[in-house]
């Protein structure tokens, strides 16, 4: 007789919730077995769905909440556990705080294996809301269903713009109010989705490769100055002017209104030309009297005034008196570079993306820094002996790697370099421990701040001193 094969999707009854682990996930146990869980907080007690097995782990979703945590309050967005972002609303930023600290040290304790100091209490943003300068929408016209719909016996237009359902490209929730931006964005958006709906413009099916409408960028600068830039899948002047008009005369404050024609099958643009139909091509943020221009196709830090507070601490922790060569590796567009130029001798930024760099030496330019120099190309290419060999070995290094860190060779050669102090600030604490661990070989940790850069969510920066041994 062939042997029932148990059910996977089995139901665990009476769960209670630990703790918040990795990615803002929490942990919980049944049978000796470690369970992750999304959606829920420590304390809660919960019938769980097993939803994916390992031989050490179980992946669960709640079904039924039986106890809820005192560490939980409200969410206030009405998008909240549909919508991809913001998912830690269901707990108080207090708390938010307190486990993106742990993660940050749970990670350099169980991966960097080095010796830490006593942390620095992280630093929380001022702002838990509106705090975003960019943000992206997508348009479909084949908005997803939240079940309060589906059992609804209302028509809906489907024709949506907002962002996209996790895990799914092909679906978009369409977006009432986003708690993540500043006016004028919300109003921006559905006065664009109003006018797309109302003149009968197709809204880009992925899927189809069909449409018209496709995607949606609004920034917001803190000098008041405001980007909008459209993207659409075909060259329809008619309709491409109708719309940008519309946008000009209803926003007068909108001071950079672009757009790109983009037949790609997917929604990247840095290899295409952004049209400005009206204002200037960029809009500017502002740090201590220094001038950021931001492009279209520009990088800049997407919290500004939390990121204001994370170069003055990039800086401070630099320890510069004015006669630093410091090197600023993956200095994107020169924001650290240029910010801190004014307080040590020279500064050499590296970044793999040209146009990066280019936006980097228009930044030195306008605000007269004449004490920067920048180049473009793979970092462990760059970081030559020939590079040291023509600016010098540097005092300090400021380094700001992507989410994967840094490349070995990279470690080796700032090894070989061996700078007094190193500056090392990181999105990913894991893969800053990793390295951490490597460069223990001849550095000391001697000071490490969380800062807090987008609440509601589990991501956390994290700024490392290291001193030459």
């Amino acid at each position: 007789m062939r042997k029932q094969k148990k059910n996977k999707f089995e139901i665990l009854e009476n769960i209670k919730i630990e703790e918040m682990v990795a990615e803002g996930k929490c942990l919980a146990r049944h049978n000796n077995m470690v369970i992750f869980v999304s959606g829920v907080a420590p304390g809660d007690v919960v019938d769980l769905r097993v939803t994916r097995k390992k031989k050490s782990f179980l992946e669960a979703v709640p079904v039924a909440f039986r106890e809820h945590s005192e560490l939980r309050v409200e969410p206030f967005c009405e998008h909240f556990g549909v919508c991809g972002g913001c998912k830690w609303q269901h707990i108080g930023y207090d708390t938010q705080l307190y486990y993106k600290q742990k993660q940050v040290k749970d990670n350099l304790e169980r991966i960097g294996k080095v010796a830490l100091p006593e942390f620095d209490p992280i630093l929380g943003s001022a702002k838990t809301r509106y705090y975003r300068n960019k943000l992206e929408f997508t348009f479909s016209p084949n908005g997803w269903l939240t079940n309060e719909q589906i059992k609804s016996v209302e028509e809906f237009d489907r024709n949506a713009l907002g962002f996209h359902i996790p895990g799914r490209f092909d679906k978009i929730l369409d977006i009432q109010h986003c708690y993540l931006q500043p006016d004028p964005s919300n109003a921006i958006r559905l006065e664009v989705r109003q006018y797309g709906r109302e003149h009968g413009l197709e809204f880009f099916d992925v899927v189809k490769q069909a449409g018209f409408l496709r995607n949606l960028i609004i920034r917001t600068a803190n000098t008041g100055e405001l980007m909008v830039i459209l993207q659409v899948f075909r060259d329809d002047r008619e309709a491409i002017l109708g719309i940008m008009e519309h946008l000009k005369v209803t926003f007068p404050e909108i001071t950079s209104l672009q757009y790109v024609v983009n037949p790609k099958g997917n929604e990247t643009y840095h290899d295409l030309e952004v049209v400005c139909y009206h204002g200037l091509p960029y809009i500017h943020e502002e740090m201590e009297g220094i001038q950021f221009r931001v492009g279209p196709k520009s990088f800049y830090q997407t919290n500004a005034d939390q990121a204001y507070e994370l170069y003055k601490l990039t800086r401070e922790f630099a320890g510069l008196t004015g006669d630093e060569l410091v090197y600023d590796l993956y200095t994107g567009a020169g924001t650290i570079a240029n910010f801190v130029a004014r307080q040590c001798r020279e500064v050499i930024g590296i970044e793999y993306v040209p146009s990066a760099i280019e936006d980097a030496k228009i930044n030195s330019q306008i605000n007269n820094i004449t004490n920067t120099t920048f180049y473009a190309g793979d970092m462990k290419d760059i970081l030559s002996d020939e590079l040291v060999e023509r600016h010098g070995r540097p005092d300090v290094v400021i380094t700001d790697p992507p989410r994967a860190g840094m490349h070995e060779d990279v470690i080796a050669k700032l090894l070989q370099v061996h700078p007094e102090r190193i500056v090392y600030v990181s999105c990913n604490p894991a893969t800053q421990a990793r390295d951490l661990e490597l460069l223990s070989a001849k550095y000391n940790v001697a000071r490490v701040q969380p800062v807090d850069m987008f609440p509601q969510t589990h991501h956390v920066e994290n700024i490392v001193l290291l001193t030459a041994k």
